[in-house]
């Protein structure tokens, strides 16, 4: 679910965030995984984590229960992996980030700004004959955009992928090496 209730994907599509640590190779076990099961990535986010040494995944599938599930358990088996959450149908809050070339002469530039505001976007590249948006939100927000600025002339996107976190206090922890990297309790006052 998103922050706003709903789903914000498309149905049969599964949201998993996966724990790695921080070497080299783990992204092609990863990925060969998903290849050797002929299973087809939507979407695939990595960046690192508040803690050294550990990388968080973001990836998205079609998928049914019984295949989300297999998936899980096939990822827990690769050797970096210390945690794997299918947050498909948790609270979370999942975001995408796009950048989206527009022609956008001066004739048609106050235009396409005024409808980028209502999206909450914001230009941040202009020049003489198109200018670069930047949109931060879920999948159907950034379409939506793309869809009232695909009349003027959308030159080039680019998109992040779908990032997700769960909602609440509650932090992943499930690996002995997980757990003693996560952050100490707050001494009793």
């Amino acid at each position: 679910m998103s922050d706003n209730g709903k789903d914000p994907v498309r149905e049969g599509t599964h949201t998993f965030v996966v724990y790695v640590e921080d070497k080299p190779g783990v992204l092609n076990r990863v990925a060969s995984l998903f290849r050797r099961r002929a299973f087809n990535i939507d979407s695939l986010t990595v960046g690192p984590t508040h803690q050294p040494g550990i990388s968080r995944m973001t990836i998205t599938m079609q998928a049914d229960e019984i295949v989300a599930r297999r998936v899980e358990a096939n990822l827990y088996k690769l050797v970096n992996v210390l945690r794997v959450e299918n947050v498909t149908h948790i609270p979370s809050v999942t975001r995408d980030l796009a950048l989206i070339k527009v022609k956008a002469d001066s004739s048609d530039r106050a235009q396409v700004l005024q409808m980028c505001e209502v999206f909450r976007a914001r230009a941040v590249d202009v020049a003489p004959e198109a200018l670069i948006v930047e949109i931060t939100g879920t999948e159907e927000k950034i379409e939506s955009l793309c869809e009232v600025l695909r009349p003027f002339g959308i030159l080039e996107m680019v998109r992040t992928g779908l990032v997700a976190m769960a909602r609440g206090a509650d932090v992943p922890s499930a690996n002995p090496e997980f757990v003693s990297a996560e952050v100490p309790d707050k001494p009793a006052s």
